[in-house]
């Protein structure tokens, strides 16, 4: 948009509020509409294009975002200061937008290259790795994981490397936290991006090794392996133990050849993080466009963050394949209105900081911005915290709105790709699945271009529309399915990001 000729962006004809691509000052006068600006706007921020009531609500994106807090006059900026939400009545409508699937004969579904495992599921890469179940062998996981020189590995050429795994919990947890902790464990031991696994326990834990075996039916074999600290001998015998096992795995792993497969394999993570007032009109959208295309080509797209869905969820509803998913979706939002209450929190005060300098001004804005990387497909199953996904096309997987925790159980359900949205700027990335970094504005993408895969900000600048855009996604997420590394790859991101969802009670 030309700063010499100041326009704002009106999302949809119902909406009182427009959005400011660029920073505009007071007294401009727009074009488009006419209106003069009776506050400077900050780019992003949000000014009245008609008169809005005290306590009516704030329009965007044809959705109420807000109500007003006091009169006000068009030309001025709506933010914080000037707008607040409170409970109103939404209509669910289930299944009221269910539409034909129209997914492609596989003939004609797009295909990329990937690791076929012997249970039929595909890998994006061919990691191995080493899972601790207990804080207390975290360090253990680690001291494996470096016994592997670069030189060893580069014997292994179709081998990505050995991703330790280890996180602060494990001992203590009970009841919901402990069938959190552990879902989320099984997952990541039977991830396809991992041609084998070593699992290091304590051995007094609560969440034993000999736990998952049962519980999650993952016996002993070729790909996976366990280890109890106590039963080897200590810290010592359990590196030597461990290096073993896994210089076997290794030597398999080589022989696994990438293979050309269809798209339908892909399971998708759509994730955002760090957002802005663009996100919802350029990357969420554009990702939308490209997960409606994976979806065409059979292919899964997993959304999450219940609390970022939060006074959007009625889009999803009117999109659930039954009434069972539709009200699976209302009930946990309404876990989590109670789990928010009882440890003194609000729901509805979700934006951060950052989001909020970048022109969100309440979650129900920020929801609604977020719900459009889900694109316009049905909305098949909904699935608790790292539940394995079984269904194709469009699912939801509760989770909190962390970046990290969402995609540490988007993963552990099976996502073997996750491309993730942001208008501030997230420096992101995880191991075994890869992270296809999404920028908002071109600003940001400029000055984090080593962070950034790819620029959504051209549609903002009129470059790009959103369907171009999202079939470059949807290409990208071929290519990096294919080998192709991701910024975050390309600088060692992933060793770190592992963060299960930690809830309840430790003892």
């Amino acid at each position: 948009m030309n700063k010499n000729t100041p326009g704002v962006i009106h999302l949809n004809p119902k909406d009182n509020v427009a959005v400011a691509p660029f920073a505009l000052a007071a007294g401009q006068e727009l074009f488009e509409p006419a209106l003069k600006l009776m506050a400077d706007i900050p780019a992003g921020h949000k000014v009245a294009v008609s008169h809005i009531a005290k306590g009516e609500p704030v329009l965007k994106y044809g959705q109420v975002i807000g109500f007003a807090t006091e009169s006000i006059a068009p030309g001025c900026h709506v933010h914080v200061h000037n707008i607040e939400l409170h409970d109103f009545t939404r209509d669910y409508a289930i299944g009221s937008e269910v539409k034909e699937p129209g997914i492609l004969p596989e003939a004609e579904q797009a295909s990329f290259m990937g690791y076929l495992r012997p249970d039929g599921r595909v890998g994006t890469r061919n990691y191995l790795g080493v899972i601790t179940t207990v804080n207390c062998t975290a360090s253990i996981t680690r001291f494996i994981a470096d016994r592997f020189t670069p030189e060893e590995l580069a014997q292994y050429p179709n081998v990505d490397g050995i991703v330790p795994i280890h996180h602060g919990s494990g001992c203590c947890v009970i009841d919901e936290g402990y069938h959190n902790l552990m879902r989320t464990l099984a997952g990541f031991a039977n991830h396809p991006n991992f041609a084998g696994v070593l699992v290091v326990g304590l051995g007094c834990e609560t969440c034993l090794v000999t736990n998952l075996e049962k519980e999650y039916s993952l016996p002993e074999g070729p790909r996976l392996k366990y280890l109890n600290t106590q039963d080897v001998g200590g810290t010592g015998p359990t590196v030597e133990a461990g290096v073993g096992l896994l210089r076997e795995m290794m030597r398999e792993a080589n022989r696994t050849q990438r293979q050309k497969v269809s798209a339908r394999h892909l399971v998708l993570g759509l994730e955002c993080g760090g957002s802005d007032a663009y996100s919802g009109i350029t990357a969420n959208p554009s990702l939308g466009a490209a997960a409606d295309l994976l979806v065409k080509n059979g292919g899964t797209a997993i959304l999450s963050e219940t609390p970022e869905i939060y006074g959007a969820e009625h889009l999803l509803t009117r999109r659930a394949v039954s009434r069972e998913v539709g009200e699976k979706i209302i009930g946990r939002i309404k876990w989590w209105e109670n789990y928010t209450k009882l440890n003194g929190a609000q729901i509805n005060n979700n934006p951060t900081p950052g989001n909020k300098a970048g022109g969100i001004s309440t979650i129900m804005e920020k929801s609604l911005g977020a719900v459009a990387k889900a694109g316009s497909s049905n909305l098949n199953q909904v699935y608790l915290y790292a539940e394995t996904v079984t269904q194709s096309g469009l699912v939801f997987m509760d989770s909190p709105g962390y970046d990290a925790a969402s995609i540490t159980g988007m993963v552990a359900g099976g996502a073997n790709l996750i491309c993730f949205t942001t208008g501030r700027g997230t420096v992101y990335g995880s191991k075994p699945a890869p992270v296809i970094k999404l920028a908002s504005n071109s600003p940001m993408y400029e000055r984090m271009s080593g962070d950034m895969d790819i620029n959504c900000g051209l549609v903002l600048d009129g470059e790009q529309d959103i369907a171009r855009m999202g079939r470059r996604i949807f290409e990208t997420m071929l290519a990096v399915a294919s080998g192709q590394p991701t910024k975050s790859e390309a600088q060692g991101y992933g060793d770190h990001e592992f963060v299960p969802w930690h809830i309840g009670v430790v003892m």
